[in-house]
């Protein structure tokens, strides 16, 4: 060995140390996940480095996490209300409530005026009607917005607002709107006077890649008009049948409407997100007066925030903890299930506890990866008592959690992963028996259009399939 090859395989064993070291050390990981990148960095020191560097960590770049900080730390919390035990059955739900609280510091509110969408077209209409009444402001923050129909009837309707005086602010995510950004629509909106911003724009690769993750994206989709209707859900502004991924269409969503005090706080989240991006100063909306809200018996709502700038574990612990309140039954839907251990076991602990527990996910997922770490799982959840069904009719890619027909949670955050560390999510967690019997409603349009997985199922899976499975679900503790 000549010493150059000598010194260069001293810097390769110090360098594989360093990593090896750092990744043992890194706070808020499971177990699991430092054996998984250990036994990377071992086996393939040079690929395993280079893996590590890039994606081994959730960092979200100094610059921009403490700009984030400082803005939640001085934006005006929107008010609630003070004691909401009584809505509450009695304290049996407040749990999830009070820890949701923690997360935002926005409390629960009530009085909230809601409705449920009765398709992803029939949604794309009623928030281009909301668009269309605007009288001062429009917001709209998008994950995926593609230039299809859909698309381009929001970006009419924002033009028409910003064209009539309204002032018309939009925000989409770097990645997952790339293709809205270069093409003639982003350009005309900004020309038409509406004030448009890239989230999380990448820029250079490799210098995105040192100062943080390429992957950390703003997953949230909502749009608020004149500072007190809400649209949260799972829609992106695009067609059901989904031009950049047609094969696994329609996509399915849920598109929910909110008017009342929780319009507010999902406009805390827009502020932060805008701000945090570059944008001016607008947290003065935040400070508005309410209304007086005659509807003190409308819904209890909470809106919930998370990302790579709040604690680690805000998504998942939400989903456990009200997982954990379910007493008669539990009902989730969501298109990516790549569970870590507290989000599994809260799952399989209510179906053994004797709760009815239902979960359904797509029959066909866009992700590989993702479709058989799901089905890793399966033998777990069925064999706890899990009532488990495959959505046949498309990609079911809403996100719905319903406790007992009368709490639940709808919003942005699938139980992945992603979603639980990576990702700006948003969901709105919620407690009323009228709005929960139509999402139950929707619930069982999606039961009756999916088959169930059985023991006989995950038998036919195979021991070559199993492997495959379990095999990917192996890595999921370091994608």
């Amino acid at each position: 060995m000549t010493p150059l090859e000598t010194f260069g395989a001293i810097v390769l064993a110090l360098a594989e140390a360093a990593i090896l070291v750092r990744a043992i050390l890194r706070p808020h990981r499971e177990p699991a996940s430092r054996i998984a990148w250990a036994v990377v960095i071992v086996a393939l020191p040079i690929a395993g480095i280079i893996s590590y560097l890039l994606i081994g960590e959730v960092r979200i770049s100094l610059k921009r996490r403490v700009h984030g900080r400082e803005i939640e730390a001085r934006l005006p919390k929107p008010p609630g209300d003070g004691d909401l035990a009584s809505r509450l059955d009695a304290g049996f739900y407040d749990a999830p409530f009070a820890l949701a609280r923690s997360i935002n510091e926005l409390p629960p509110t009530s009085g909230n005026k809601v409705s449920l969408a009765a398709d992803s077209n029939v949604a794309i209409d009623e928030m281009v009607d909301d668009i269309n009444a605007a009288t001062t402001t429009v917001h709209l923050c998008a994950y995926i917005w593609l230039a299809d129909t859909n698309g381009c009837k929001i970006k009419d309707a924002l033009i028409r607002a910003s064209a009539r005086g309204v002032t018309v602010r939009a925000i989409a995510d770097a990645l997952g709107s790339r293709l809205f950004h270069r093409s003639a629509h982003w350009r005309e909106l900004a020309e038409s006077g509406v004030v448009v911003r890239v989230a999380l724009p990448v820029g250079n690769p490799l210098w995105t890649f040192i100062r943080g993750r390429v992957d950390l994206r703003n997953h949230r989709k909502s749009l608020i008009v004149d500072n007190r209707i809400a649209w949260i859900g799972s829609q992106n502004f695009a067609d059901p049948e989904f031009r950049i991924k047609p094969r696994y269409a329609p996509w399915v969503d849920v598109m929910t409407r909110w008017e009342g005090p929780v319009a507010r706080h999902c406009q805390y989240l827009f502020v932060s997100d805008w701000m945090g991006d570059g944008g001016e100063d607008i947290s003065s909306l935040l400070s508005e007066p309410w209304p007086p809200n005659g509807n003190r018996n409308g819904a209890v709502a909470q809106v919930i925030g998370t990302g790579p700038t709040v604690r680690y574990d805000a998504m998942p612990s939400c989903f456990a903890e009200l997982m954990h309140s379910a007493r008669r039954e539990l009902v989730v839907t969501t298109p990516y299930f790549v569970p870590n251990d507290q989000v599994l076991f809260a799952l399989t602990s209510a179906a053994r506890r004797g709760v009815d527990t239902v979960l359904m996910l797509p029959k066909k997922n866009d992700s590989v990866v993702v479709a058989g770490t799901s089905r890793s799982y399966y033998q777990d959840l069925v064999g706890a008592g899990v009532r488990l069904f495959e959505y046949r009719c498309g990609l079911l890619h809403a996100k719905t959690m319903l406790v007992d027909r009368k709490v639940g949670l709808i919003g942005s955050a699938n139980l992945d992963r992603r979603s639980f560390e990576l990702n700006f999510e948003n969901n709105v967690l919620f407690d009323d028996e009228q709005f929960a019997a139509v999402v139950r409603a929707r619930q069982d349009s999606y039961l009756a259009d999916s088959d169930p997985v059985t023991q006989d199922t995950v038998d036919g899976f195979g021991l070559a399939g199993r492997l495959w499975q379990n095999s990917l679900a192996m890595m999921s503790p370091i994608l």
